[in-house]
């Protein structure tokens, strides 16, 4: 079973099949926003970092990640100049966006980390899901190599997420958190539009 399989990372709706011929005739977009992604990523880990500074363990486990990340974006970069690619400006990520519209506001401040903790996750996961995609689905037999690694890395990444919740809540609670990202998660693909230049 492959390791993006979305009974695996329980996410409830799988991406447009459309998405993947999109990208597939749009690849110097989607890498420049693959790259993107992978700066977001990075600096949202430093974030967390810098605000929950004294949870040693979550340092431990982000901290590299940060460099994982900012290398995942040379590596994107590096592609993409070997392919003549010119890096292109960021745009808004209207999938990450419309999560971040759904993080609760009006709960305890010991709380807040979790639902950070799912948003982040969530990302993960999809992303996931996504490389998967590229990965089987394009002709470009490096390219299809290329987003394998970046698959195994973000199923990583997402587990990660999940293990840090539930090494700071109870398990229930980390579980029906998660069944709640998947239902918000759900809604807001429904109102994106397949697009072949983003990568959410």
């Amino acid at each position: 079973m492959s390791t993006a399989d979305n009974s695996i990372l329980g996410l409830k709706m799988p991406t447009d099949p459309r998405w993947t011929d999109l990208a597939s005739v749009s690849l110097e977009e989607i890498l420049t926003d693959h790259a993107f992604c992978e700066q977001k990523a990075a600096t949202q880990c430093i974030s967390l970092i810098q605000r929950y500074a004294d949870k040693e363990d979550l340092v431990n486990a982000l901290a590299p990640i940060v460099t994982e990340e900012w290398g995942h974006f040379r590596m994107v970069w590096a592609e993409m100049k070997k392919r003549g690619f010119v890096l292109g400006r960021q745009r808004k990520d209207d999938y990450v966006n419309l999560l971040l519209q759904h993080e609760p506001k009006n709960i305890p401040g010991d709380d807040k980390l979790l639902h950070k903790l799912m948003i982040g996750a969530m990302i993960e996961a999809r992303s996931c899901e996504r490389f998967r995609l590229l990965h089987e689905g394009l002709e470009d037999e490096q390219l299809r190599s290329f987003y394998y690694k970046f698959m195994v890395s973000e199923a990583g990444h997402y587990r990660l997420f999940i293990d840090l919740a539930e090494q700071y809540y109870p398990v229930e609670k980390v579980r029906a958190a998660w069944q709640q990202w998947l239902q918000i998660e759900g809604l807001v693909l429904q109102l994106l539009v397949p697009r072949g230049d983003r990568m959410h």
